[in-house]
């Protein structure tokens, strides 16, 4: 019979632990060695575009030459940009300041970016020639500055700020964004002008201002403001833009400041039918290869993936795991969004600049969108540990999805269980074989997704 252990002499007791119990790597407990096999799918949408941007934004002046006619001889006129992704919006920057300039005015570009840049007048800059827009590239100055004036207040307690440049200098102000529906919000204006004149152009001050009142208040708050503002400043029009399922500019038009609200309530439901989706009701994991300010303002856009910090959004796609794999170039270390997910590669967190991330989310008042989730070496490992994180998941039979980034989904790669449900919508076709989901030594997929 073997003697009992004395409790205070339990230090002294040797512990032997097998193989399996102790793995060189942890993250093996977790290993599938049976994945499904995928497919890439192209996934068609309307095509329809601009071909040539200055004729279109000639065309829409055209269009609206009454309101246009508010640019007269010897005026200072502000331009006001800067939301990214937006298909060649330094050509159309630049055909809006020689028109300007053909009418006799004095154009300069103001950034209406809220907090962007890490709230600096360089970064703001930085973020501007990113987009290719800089003083050379479109013939006109810039001018930076994160100053404003508060010009009033809204409900009788919220302070209205605007850019000092185009407040004190501009004779004439012209917004020029883009129309689509908002990752935080729903509405019937979300992304577009009124959104830019209420927040963008506040800078960091009037959108940390605006941001206090919450998300739940901005499909009320956005045009009260921005009719507050149109009422007191010198913006006669803007120039919104829609862009179609492959984040091609496809519509220019001139919209006059009395139908704005009314005009972009239209043009945001027609940019929400043409945004491009994943035409799948439910997936277990879903890989997100890039993540980025340029791709949406949240880093991946919530109606593509169904899901906000919240939770679901009650669109499809329902995900159970997101897998977040990189950062883009063009975020330049904004990782805004990188809370969404549920598995993230430590690619993505080396190259995350915290202070510019914590800036955007400390203005949006959503501190979520810079929480890092369970962070993995390499692609292989971010699959298989979302995986083991679903429920009720079968990881040969599993349903995952891999796509560039939420903007561009032409192109995607979907497992076998996707595929008859990918064939019944007439806009997916498979092209090429049905494979094995293929990692190379270091654990990087293998299968590269189109640009």
């Amino acid at each position: 019979m073997t003697a009992p252990v004395d409790p205070a002499r339990l230090d002294d007791v040797p512990v032997t632990l097998s193989p399996a119990a102790a793995p060189a790597n942890p993250l093996d407990l977790f290993r599938h060695d049976r994945l499904p096999r995928w497919a890439l799918i192209r996934n068609r949408f309307d095509a329809g575009a601009i071909d040539d941007v200055e004729a279109a934004v000639r065309a829409a002046f055209d269009a609206n030459a009454d309101a246009a006619a508010a640019i007269r001889p010897g005026q200072r006129v502000c331009i006001a940009v800067g939301s990214r992704g937006i298909d060649r919006i330094a050509d159309v920057t630049r055909a809006v300041v020689g028109i300007v300039r053909e009418r006799g005015a004095d154009p300069f570009v103001v950034p209406a970016m809220g907090s962007h840049g890490g709230a600096t007048p360089e970064g703001q800059l930085e973020v501007l020639a990113s987009l290719g827009i800089t003083e050379d590239s479109i013939g006109a100055p810039i001018r930076s500055s994160m100053e404003t004036v508060q010009i009033g207040t809204v409900q009788g307690r919220i302070p209205v700020f605007i850019d000092r440049h185009a407040h004190d200098e501009a004779d004439l102000i012209i917004p020029i964004n883009r129309v689509k529906p908002h990752t935080d919000f729903t509405g019937p204006v979300e992304s577009g002008l009124l959104k830019m004149i209420a927040i963008g152009l506040g800078k960091q001050r009037g959108a940390d201002t605006f941001h206090s009142e919450g998300f739940a208040t901005f499909a009320e708050l956005i045009p009260s403001v921005a009719e507050y503002i149109v009422g007191r400043l010198p913006i006669q029009f803007g120039i919104a833009l829609v862009e179609n399922g492959y984040a091609r500019l496809r519509q220019v038009e001139l919209v006059s400041a009395d139908r704005m609200y009314a005009r972009e309530r239209e043009l945001r439901d027609e940019a929400d039918a043409h945004l491009a989706r994943l035409p799948i009701a439910e997936l277990d994991v879903l890989v997100i290869d890039r993540i980025g300010k340029d791709i949406s303002g949240l880093g991946m856009d919530s109606n593509v993936v169904g899901r906000y910090y919240t939770g679901p959004t009650g669109r499809p796609p329902l995900v159970q795991r997101i897998v977040v794999g990189d950062l883009t170039d063009e975020t330049e270390g904004n990782a805004v969004g990188i809370g969404m997910a549920d598995v993230v590669v430590r690619r993505a967190v080396d190259r995350m600049d915290a202070m510019k991330t914590f800036i955007n989310c400390i203005t949006a008042k959503t501190p979520e969108g810079a929480r890092i989730a369970l962070t993995v070496d390499t692609d292989r490992e971010a699959v298989d540990v979302a995986i083991a994180c679903c429920l009720r998941v079968d990881p040969a039979a599993a349903r995952i999805a891999r796509i560039l980034d939420t903007k561009h989904l032409e192109w995607f790669y979907a497992s076998e269980p996707l595929l008859d449900e990918l064939s019944r919508t007439g806009s997916c076709e498979v092209d090429g074989d049905v494979r094995p989901i293929a990692f190379g030594p270091d654990g990087s997929f293998l299968d590269e997704l189109p640009a």
